[in-house]
C-alpha cells in the first residue's frame, strides 16, 4: 500500500516553513556584507527590484512544478516532461551537496554562541580569533556533528509535527530577537545613524554590473530557488491555498529579514569602522571577525552577541531542516525508503562530506580544487554553477515545453493570477538574460577575469 504524501496543515504552515527556509545564513550572514561591500542602498534598491520580478518569478515556478506533480524534484521534472528528467536530478544533488557545509558554518554559529554565553567574547574579539578556530580539527568538527545532527532530529519528526512545528516556533522568535538586536543598536551606538543613511539611501555612483550580478546570487542563496526545496515544499502544499499570494508572502518575509540583517550588521560596523570601506568590504568575515569586536566596544556586549548568534542559529537551523527535507523526500518517493531510513542516509553522507569541508581549512588544508578550499569549492560548485543551470532549464522547460500556461492553470486554482501577464515575460524573456549573466560572470570570475 502506497504511504500517503504528507502535507503542510494550511498557510501559514507552508508559508513559514517556506520562509523559514529562505531565510537562512544567505540572509544574515551573506546578505549584510553583500550590501555593505556594494554600495548599501543601492544594492538594496536593485535587490528589491529582482526579488518582486525575478525572484517571484522563480518561485511561483517551482512551488507550482511541486504542487501540480505533488513529487521531489526527480519525479517532478520527469513527471512533466521525461527529457527534463536530469534537471531534477541535479536540483536533488544540489542540497545535498549544500547541506554537510552549510552545517560546518552552523556549527561556527553554535560555536560563537556558546562562546559568548560561557564568557568568550573578549577572546573572539581578537582578530587571529576565527582563523585560527576553523584551522583546528576537533572543535569545528565537534560542533558540526551536533549541528547536523540537531537538524536530523527536527527532520526525523515530519514534515507537521517537525518541520512545520519548528518553524512556526522560530520564525516569530527570530523576528522578535532581530527587531530588539536593530532597536538596542541604534539606540546604544555612536554614529550607528550614518552607517543606517548609508544602507538605505541609494548611492547611484556605486552601482555597478556587479552589484545586479551580485544581487541576482544573492536571490538564489536567499529565497531557496533552484535547489529543489521550493518544489519539495510545493509538494507538500494544498490546492487551495494561494501560490501567488503566498509566494509574495514568502518574499515579503524574506526580504525584511535581509533588511533587518543588514540593519543589524552594516551600521554597527559601519560606525565601527568610521566607514572604512576596507572594514565593510570585508565580506564572510563580516559577522565572524568583525561583528564580536563590535559587541565587544558596545554596552552589554556580552548579551548582545548570545542573542546575535542565537538568532543566526535559529536561522541556520530552518533552512538546513528544509534542505535535508527536500533529499530526505526525493530518497522517499524515488526508492520508497521509509523515512526514518532516509534521515539516517543522508545523516551520513552529510557526516562524510562536511567532515571533508571541515577538514579543509586544517588537516587537509593543503588539497585544494581550483585553488579553492573544499567547502568553497563545494559553495562554488553548488550556488555559482549547478543553481543557474538548474534555474535556466527550468525557464527552458516552462516556456517552451510545457509552455507559462500550465504553471498558469495550476497558481489559478486557488484563485485568480494577477501577476500572470509578469510572470510569463519573465520566466520566457528576462530570467534566462539574468541567469546567463550570473553563470558566466561566476565562472570567469573562478578563473580570475573578472573579481566578484
Amino acid at each position: 500500500m502506497e504511504e500517503k504524501r504528507s502535507s503542510f496543515t494550511g498557510k501559514i504552515g507552508f508559508v513559514l516553513a517556506a520562509a523559514g527556509s529562505a531565510v537562512g545564513l544567505g540572509n544574515i550572514w551573506r546578505f549584510p556584507y553583500l550590501a555593505a561591500k556594494y554600495g548599501g542602498g543601492i544594492f538594496l534598491l536593485v535587490y528589491i527590484a529582482l526579488s518582486v520580478t525575478f525572484g517571484f518569478t522563480l518561485m511561483v515556478a517551482e512551488v507550482a512544478i511541486g504542487r501540480k506533480t505533488k513529487l521531489s524534484p526527480i519525479g517532478a521534472y520527469r513527471a512533466l516532461d521525461k527529457r527534463f528528467s536530469f534537471v531534477g536530478i541535479l536540483a536533488a544533488a544540489i542540497p545535498m551537496l549544500i547541506l554537510p557545509y552549510y552545517s560546518v558554518i552552523g556549527g561556527w554559529v553554535m560555536k560563537y554562541m556558546v562562546g559568548f554565553l560561557v564568557g568568550e567574547a573578549g577572546s573572539m574579539a581578537q582578530d587571529a580569533y576565527f582563523g585560527g578556530y576553523i584551522t583546528q580539527t576537533a572543535q569545528p568538527l565537534v560542533w558540526f556533528f551536533v549541528f547536523i545532527g540537531l537538524t536530523a532530529l527536527i527532520v526525523l519528526f515530519g514534515v507537521q509535527k517537525g518541520i512545520e512545528k519548528v518553524s512556526k516556533v522560530m520564525m516569530p522568535v527570530l523576528v522578535v530577537l532581530m527587531v530588539f538586536v536593530v532597536i538596542y543598536t541604534l539606540c546604544t551606538v555612536d554614529g550607528a545613524w550614518e552607517g543606517v543613511v548609508y544602507y538605505i539611501k541609494p548611492d547611484f555612483s556605486k552601482f555597478s554590473i556587479m552589484t545586479v550580478v551580485s544581487a541576482m546570487g544573492q536571490l538564489f542563496y536567499s529565497m531557496s530557488l533552484a535547489m529543489g526545496i521550493m518544489v519539495t515544499f510545493g509538494s507538500y502544499m494544498r490546492q487551495d491555498i494561494s501560490i501567488e499570494k503566498s509566494t509574495h508572502q514568502i518574499e515579503i518575509f524574506d526580504t525584511g529579514i535581509a533588511f533587518l540583517a543588514g540593519m543589524m550588521i552594516v551600521p554597527a560596523c559601519y560606525a565601527f569602522s568610521g566607514g572604512d570601506p576596507a572594514a565593510l568590504g570585508q565580506g564572510p568575515g563580516l559577522m565572524f571577525g568583525v561583528l564580536p569586536k563590535v559587541c565587544g566596544n558596545m554596552f552589554g556586549g556580552t548579551v548582545i552577541g548570545v542573542v546575535f548568534f542565537l538568532m543566526v542559529l535559529l536561522a541556520a537551523l530552518t533552512s538546513s531542516i528544509s534542505l535535508m527535507e527536500t533529499v530526505v523526500s526525493t530518497l522517499q518517493d524515488k526508492w520508497k525508503v521509509e523515512r526514518k531510513l532516509a534521515c539516517l542516509i543522508v545523516l551520513g553522507v552529510s557526516v562524510a562530506l562536511g567532515t571533508v569541508s571541515c577538514l579543509g581549512y586544517s588537516a587537509w588544508d593543503t588539497v585544494t580544487i581550483l585553488g579553492m578550499q573544499f567547502l568553497d569549492f563545494f559553495d562554488f560548485l553548488t550556488n555559482s554553477i549547478m543553481m543557474p543551470i538548474v534555474a535556466l532549464l527550468t525557464c527552458i522547460l516552462v516556456s517552451f515545453f510545457i509552455k507559462p500556461r500550465v504553471i498558469i492553470e495550476e497558481v489559478s486554482l486557488s484563485g485568480e493570477f494577477k501577476w500572470k501577464t509578469l510572470f510569463s515575460v519573465v520566466i520566457r524573456y528576462v530570467a534566462p538574460i539574468c541567469i546567463l549573466i550570473i553563470l558566466i560572470s561566476a565562472v570567469l570570475s573562478a578563473f580570475g577575469m573578472i573579481a566578484i
